[in-house]
């Protein structure tokens, strides 16, 4: 016992000197700090980007992951895949950081059982639908184009309401993916009393004369 005592006597009398010995084991201790932090740093990003973590409440499993697996983000013929994080993380670490903090609340939202049965799921899910449409009008579509790029596009293998659209977005910048693509991946919400909503409201204006019965998803 009294050897260890004098053990950290002896590095303690080291460390509040000037010496250069001193200064090298600071610097060894923060350097190994850093690198213990940033691998753990990086291990609770990657974690939490997976599907497993994403679907690790039943909140996500049971009411929005079985119509993702019926989307052609999870399943299609070229065998690329939009996980949950491709779409609702950004990958710029700055503004990934800021969505993660931005995520406690639906943490805190499990804990309390906010939407813990499909019931109350429904009675919100307008609420969190409109949320990330916003969010992805905020950034232009950013998750989208992270794969997705319009200037790539083969106008000829699309339907006229998409070569129109994609034109628009390219000639002008005036609309962006989310404005047409709401429930791609998700069933969409339910609206109440959609009859009696001017269709202007629900559609960008600019619109052609198409016929919505041949459109796809794709």
């Amino acid at each position: 016992m009294a050897e260890g005592r004098n053990f950290i006597l002896r590095y303690w009398g080291l460390l509040r000197g000037r010496s250069t010995v001193a200064m090298g084991i600071v610097a060894g201790f923060c350097f190994l700090a850093g690198i213990i932090f940033w691998f753990g740093f990086n291990w609770v990003m990657a974690v939490t980007n997976t599907e497993e973590f994403c679907i690790g409440c039943h909140e996500m499993k049971d009411n929005v992951y079985p119509a993702y697996t019926e989307s052609i983000h999870y399943s299609n013929r070229s065998g690329v895949r939009a996980m949950c994080s491709s779409c609702h993380v950004p990958h710029n670490m700055t503004d990934k950081i800021i969505r993660k903090i931005q995520a406690s609340k639906e943490v805190w939202g499990t804990i309390t059982g906010k939407i813990n049965t499909p019931e109350k799921f429904a009675e919100h899910r307008l609420h969190l639908a409109q949320r990330e449409w916003k969010r992805f009008k905020k950034n232009d579509s950013l998750e989208c184009r992270n794969c997705h790029d319009q200037s790539f596009m083969n106008f000829d293998k699309q339907q006229p309401p998409g070569v129109f659209m994609h034109r628009e977005m390219l000639q002008t910048g005036k609309y962006t993916c989310i404005d047409c693509h709401k429930g791609i991946a998700h069933v969409l919400p339910e609206i109440e009393n959609l009859e009696d909503i001017s269709p202007a409201l629900l559609e960008p204006a600019m619109r052609p004369p198409y016929n919505h019965a041949v459109t796809t998803q794709e």
